[in-house]
């Protein structure tokens, strides 16, 4: 298969279930949102040595938010419940609570799964707290030096998936990052999924554990994919006129929302001058219960 004369391979990304919280940050000016959600967000690329995978989703208009201010989608995703709610309260508690301007509100009012992460970060108020109602929702409003800080009582959850991913080999390192930097851009308006490492690329795709003897490790280089050393490498996948490799990984709420971000991803890199093929990161179907065919998605 072929999109704009980059071939497509016939390989899947491989996935697995994770616990997703979804917070909606607002703030008086989409700066401040912006920056409140970079806080919170921090150190959440990979649940391979992070607390959290966490990334923003897209941002939220006036006319969207509950308070009629600019907002932004995140989310924050962890293996078990308890950890989520965990970090949840942290991440908010010290990273927006904190922010200038900023309330916090239900991602997911209509989840099953709901922690009353708000109800807890009242008591910051030391007893000073109070009760309000914003667009039928009911908040806690916390006494700060700056003014009133607003939380939901409840931040919703659910059972998403992790993983998602596709490789875009590129003829040199700056039109591979130029077609990672545009499919996550066009990621960006969708909604219910996020590309959490740095600024939504991987420079470093690796494999589980370790080959040689950093047993320690729980990831290592995914040698067969490193341009610089495909003469060392006996099964390398690195056709010779790529010079350089980006994977954008992608966590979402469901299939349906993983399956479209990968699709809408790959359309925009493949119209970069230089993208010679497309590839996906699986395990042979050892990782997790999810396979996504990069054929199927078109």
């Amino acid at each position: 298969m072929e999109i704009n004369g980059v071939e497509i391979e016939d390989t899947f990304a491989e996935a697995f279930p994770i616990k997703i919280g979804r917070v909606l940050i607002t703030a008086a000016t989409k700066r401040w949102a912006e920056i409140a959600a970079t806080e919170a967000t921090g150190f959440g690329t990979s649940v391979i040595m992070c607390p959290a995978e966490a990334g923003i989703e897209r941002f939220a208009t006036c006319e969207e938010t509950p308070d009629g201010r600019p907002g932004v989608y995140i989310q924050i995703c962890t293996f078990k419940f308890d950890a989520l709610e965990h970090q949840l309260l942290e991440r908010l508690g010290q990273c927006v609570l904190t922010a200038p301007t900023t309330a916090v509100f239900n991602g997911m009012p209509e989840a099953e799964k709901q922690f009353n992460v708000g109800f807890k970060l009242k008591f910051f108020g030391d007893g000073m707290e109070s009760q309000k109602e914003i667009a039928g929702r009911k908040m806690h409003s916390i006494p700060l030096m700056e003014g009133d800080f607003l939380v939901e009582e409840n931040i919703g959850a659910v059972t998403g998936i992790a993983g998602g991913n596709f490789f875009i080999l590129g003829d040199s390192q700056m039109s591979a990052l130029t077609a990672a930097e545009v499919a996550v851009d066009a990621i960006r308006e969708l909604e219910g999924t996020i590309t959490p490492f740095p600024g939504g690329i991987v420079a470093s795709g690796s494999k589980a554990g370790s080959n040689k003897y950093a047993k320690f490790m729980k990831a290592t280089a995914n040698e067969k994919y490193c341009p610089s050393i495909r003469d060392k490498v006996p099964d390398t996948q690195i056709p010779a006129d790529v010079k350089s490799v980006y994977e954008i990984v992608i966590n979402g709420i469901s299939e349906e929302a993983i399956k479209k971000a990968m699709a809408v991803g790959i359309k925009a890199a493949v119209t970069v001058p230089g993208v010679k093929k497309i590839s996906a990161g699986n395990y042979g179907g050892k990782l997790g219960k999810y396979q996504f065919k990069l054929h199927e998605l078109f």
